[in-house]
């Protein structure tokens, strides 16, 4: 049997190839086998991260990369990755001294496959393989574009023309529209459900209705608009009736639009204005219904649940500004929930979100529910150059069934989500170990350093106190920003940070000089998070087992808490993770300069703990040499300074001669941050540093979440 694959239909358009390569002969080739076998070609030949970066907005079909003067492939996989068009596939050519045992290793990192170009034939059945499996995923895509748009399209047309809409499946009512009770005369929509649609319409020429419905009962709508006349009493419209059978996105089923006055009494201007509110909120119900339903019929799961997540206030502050700033700040929630939350967001209305979560069991369902529930602390929401506070109110519901029967089934759902809190019982910790948790502040001795916090401004001390006020309630943020990994074996690390809000700005724990005085409230501050994190750490290794955790805390925690190690013990027990070492500690270059011989015990002892040690804005100080060589590190966080450099290439080579210098002294694993740009994230493959870091690749989140997943 001949493979279709080979047939012309691929042969009918353009190939867009995008080659990645230094060699205008390999470049040739591949365009002959193309043309050989009379294939349409656009191609365009590139060597450098500058050019790939601005082709990289224009659509293509395969990407081929072979060699190029400042561009690795893992760099053109990941930039492909965070592009709009993610699942572009990139095939290699096979590099020199390649052996057929690291295939795998190739197709791990992200390769489509690998062509060698001593064998065209080979490389073209490689070639058209890629060139199918790309256009199968545009074609998806535009399929579901089109679907939305036509979706959008006609319910925007039911609702601006005031028709009567009803679900017909296998010629039987399951759902309809108010008009369509009205029209009919029907008290409410359980009445209608289940009756055949001949027992309403009721037309007088029953052969010419049963001809044309069915053909659309067979999705062929050729002649699904025509008028017919009902010898159903109930109607009070003249007749005949217009009628036009529309596709819905219910399985099986059809829609019924009638276009006609229902209403032979002029209504009143305050009947017109709560029916156009009750019309625009089924209008948006039934959206968000079909979307649902169609995620859940696309992507199965195991077990799914919706999360209703509501503005619980607004404050008052929104409400006088400029109505352009009113406007932006509703609109701005969305983005800041999609942005915030790792599903699918569907907006209802302007203060009320719909979100559906699936995973392959009811365990993972819950972790991933439970990490929700930072979201209720009170936010930031940038509108322009302006912040306001942002308060949300979370509830969920797990769906009883994989699928949704109707509308009204939805909208009883999405009812009891919105009063359901989210879950919060930490799964698999004992109230034994819940209560060892909650002893985070024991008596702290400051035998080492002494200061004294009595000559310190009273204006200065308002921020510590609003943050004495945070802690004790529990309103410090912790923030997750996952780790890219050079080598893709350490795939979910993740760095924390810590804050709060006052007076409208976010305030990062690590970078307040006032809290640098006061030793006792830094303890505090930094136990608190540690046991936080680690509960965080706990319940996401139920999604990914091999999770870590980079936690960024202050000096005092370090210098001064001899209680320190223990408490890491429980932590490292409690949290129950495949890894030896699921928690590195990341202090200042400055906190262990401060006292070098008291830093380098402490870390011993965390060291024997299984504890990691990472040192931040790492490499500027005369003491950064002294640091790496005495102190036994895992990582090093380069400086803001240092990491600026990635955005010059006049810089680039001085900053690697420094990393190759770091190296010498002691190997150790460097991370560099802020890559919050495609030039500084690609740039960054060029030095010897293993873990990339910034907004490119992932922002900082309230929750634990896989890139790859968002």
């Amino acid at each position: 049997m001949r493979n279709s694959l080979l047939s012309k239909k691929l042969k009918l358009t353009k190939t867009r190839l995008l080659i990645i390569d230094d060699n205008q002969l390999r470049y040739n080739q591949i365009i002959e086998i193309f043309t050989s076998k009379n294939h349409q070609v656009q191609a365009t030949l590139l060597d450098d991260l500058k050019s790939f970066e601005k082709q990289l907005n224009t659509g293509w079909d395969i990407v081929i990369f072979g060699r190029a003067y400042d561009l690795k492939f893992e760099q053109v996989i990941s930039l492909i990755q965070a592009s709009s068009q993610p699942q572009l596939p990139v095939l290699l050519l096979t590099p020199e001294n390649y052996h057929l045992s690291e295939y795998t290793s190739y197709i791990h990192k992200g390769i489509y496959d690998l062509i060698d170009l001593k064998n065209p034939e080979n490389v073209y059945i490689s070639l058209i393989r890629t060139l199918s499996y790309s256009r199968l995923q545009q074609n998806e895509q535009r399929l579901a574009d089109e679907l939305d748009h036509i979706h959008l399209h006609v319910q925007s047309q039911v609702q601006e023309s005031n028709k009567a809409v009803a679900i017909i499946q296998e010629g039987i009512h399951i759902q309809a529209n108010p008009e369509y009770l009205e029209l009919f005369k029907i008290n409410n929509e359980q009445d209608l459900i289940g009756l055949p649609i001949l027992d309403i319409l009721q037309p007088t020429d029953l052969n010419t209705f049963k001809q044309k419905f069915k053909r659309v009962s067979q999705h062929i709508f050729d002649q699904s608009k025509f008028d017919i006349v009902s010898k159903n009493t109930s109607i009070d419209v003249k007749n005949p009736l217009k009628i036009e059978f529309l596709p819905s996105d219910q399985e099986d089923a059809i829609q019924l639009v009638i276009d006609c006055d229902v209403s032979t009494v002029a209504p009143t201007f305050s009947e017109t204005g709560l029916k156009a509110v009750e019309l625009e909120r089924r209008s948006s119900l039934n959206n968000v219904y079909h979307s649902v339903s169609r995620q859940l019929s696309k992507q199965p799961a195991e077990a799914n649940a919706l999360v209703v997540i509501s503005l619980s206030h607004c404050p008052d502050e929104v409400f006088k500004q400029h109505l352009s700033t009113i406007k932006d700040y509703f609109l701005n929630i969305h983005d800041f929930i999609k942005e915030q939350v790792n599903s699918s967001v569907y907006k209802l209305n302007a203060a009320v979100y719909i979100c559906l979560f699936q995973a392959e069991s009811e365990q993972v369902l819950q972790s991933q529910l439970m990490s929700l529930k930072s979201l209720e602390k009170p936010q930031l929401l940038g509108v322009g150059k302006l912040t306001f506070s942002l308060n949300l109110r979370l509830g969920y519901l797990t769906l009883p069934e994989p699928s949704l029967k109707d509308e009204k089934t939805f909208e009883s759902l999405m009812e009891q989500a919105f009063s359901q809190s989210l879950p919060t019982i930490i799964q698999n910790i004992s109230q034994q170990d819940l209560g060892e948790l909650s002893k985070t502040q024991p008596e702290v001795k400051l035998d080492k350093i002494n200061l004294d916090t009595s000559s310190i401004p009273k204006a200065q001390q308002s921020i510590l106190q609003v943050l004495q006020q945070k802690l004790d309630v529990g309103d410090i943020h912790l923030k997750y920003q996952q780790l890219y990994d050079k080598q893709d074996t350490n795939l979910y690390i993740y760095e924390v940070t810590s804050g709060f809000i006052y007076d409208n700005t976010w305030q990062n724990v690590h970078h307040l000089p006032d809290l640098r005085e006061n030793a006792e409230l830094s303890i505090k501050v930094d136990r608190w998070i540690l046991v936080e994190a680690c509960k965080q750490l706990h319940n996401f290794l139920i999604q990914y087992p091999n999770a870590k955790l980079i936690i960024n805390l202050n000096r005092h925690v370090l210098l001064n808490d001899q209680q320190l190690p223990d408490l890491i013990s429980k932590l490292l027990t409690i949290v129950g993770s495949r890894n030896k070492s699921p928690l590195i500690l990341q202090f200042s270059e400055e906190s262990i300069s401060l006292n070098l011989n008291v830093a380098q015990q402490q870390i011993a002892r965390l060291k024997q703990l299984d504890a990691e040690i990472s040192v931040r804005d790492f490499g500027l100080s005369m003491y950064s040499e002294s640091i790496l060589s005495q102190i036994d590190l895992n990582y090093i966080s380069l400086n803001e300074k240092l990491c600026k450099m990635l955005s010059s290439d006049r810089e680039l080579s001085q900053l690697q001669e420094k990393v190759e210098h770091f190296h010498t002294v002691k190997p150790v694993e460097i991370l560099v941050k802020d890559l919050n740009d495609m030039t500084m994230f690609a740039n960054a493959w060029n030095i010897e540093a293993r873990y990339l870091q910034g907004d490119y690749f992932q922002k900082k989140l309230d929750q634990l979440t896989d890139v790859q997943d968002q």
